[in-house]
């Protein structure tokens, strides 16, 4: 039997229409849109593959199938890239291909995210006592909240989901987590969520970000809770589900960054961010940037 800490398989959440991102999301997928270089699709891929991952479940829509795509090998091009010496480029190329294997669930209606997780069912095996879930909308800086998690769950088992510390002003905009003490800092025992509270009433500052690590039960209880607004199935429902049942659930709280890929004004963000640190983009954006922002 596998330890309970380990984890195998990643989910990735990725059959959304991307419609803030209009008309672009008429041919390329959101996930493949460029963070300078690297589609997002392929940071949380390897975050999920440095925590651990070995296989990657792309859930997606009927007819979406370039988000898994890119995985795969391009025989002709890294062939023509190789013969014309393109090293450099051939590795950037490749690089996607070996990171895990990538297989597909398909999510033929948007009926929330607990509904995609559980859409990944089937392809999982008997070696999975928990699954990573990773949003792609959501980059998690500096990454490797998956393997404290992770660890974290090999303690004290169940589920473990990442939160950020909010202030309190800013709270109503999130799910948040009802929490109590552990001794620790940085890992909060669950004991009930809010989605979007106001801020006088939110239960603590801790709110939930794109990141789970859910034990196996969380398919269950998918299957036993009833739809929300929309007809969706929530994934906090099951969470609040497995909650009330005993089953352990505690966050790990992450005291770096974050950016939000899913809408264009955080996409910016998340491409100059990343430009700055580029060593071939990086000094020059600074210098244009300052120059900009001086005559604005």
């Amino acid at each position: 039997m596998s330890s309970p800490s380990a984890f195998h398989t990643a989910i990735v959440p990725a059959a959304g229409l991307g419609t803030r991102f209009l008309p672009t999301t008429k041919a390329v997928p959101k996930e493949l849109l460029p963070v300078v270089d690297t589609p997002g699709i392929e940071l949380v891929a390897t975050e999920a593959a440095q925590a651990g991952a070995t296989k990657l479940v792309i859930v997606t829509s009927p007819g979406k199938d370039a988000v898994a795509n890119y995985f795969r090998a391009q025989p002709e091009l890294e062939e023509t890239l190789a013969a014309r010496g393109k090293t450099e480029l051939l590795a950037k190329v490749q690089r996607a291909t070996k990171l895990l294997s990538v297989e597909t669930a398909i999510q033929d209606k948007p009926l929330g995210l607990g509904h995609a997780i559980g859409c990944a069912e089937g392809n999982l095996d008997g070696s999975d006592d928990a699954v990573a879930v990773l949003l792609p909308d959501d980059l998690v800086l500096p990454t490797g909240v998956l393997s404290k998690m992770a660890e974290v769950r090999s303690r004290l088992g169940g589920t473990v989901l990442c939160a950020f510390d909010i202030p309190r002003e800013e709270i109503s905009a999130y799910g948040v987590f009802d929490v109590r003490d552990t001794g620790d800092d940085d890992v909060k025992q669950v004991v009930g969520m809010v989605e979007k509270p106001k801020a006088e009433d939110a239960p603590s500052t801790f709110a939930a970000a794109g990141r789970y690590l859910l034990d196996r039960a969380i398919f269950d209880a998918i299957k036993r809770i009833t739809p929300g607004a929309g007809g969706e199935l929530q994934i906090t429902d099951a969470i609040a589900m497995l909650i009330n049942e005993g089953h352990p659930v505690h966050v790990v709280v992450h005291r770096g960054g974050r950016h939000d890929l899913g809408n264009p004004g955080g996409f910016l963000r998340a491409a100059v961010d990343f430009a700055l640190d580029h060593p071939e983009y990086g000094a020059d954006l600074r210098s244009w940037l300052e120059g900009r922002i001086g005559k604005a």
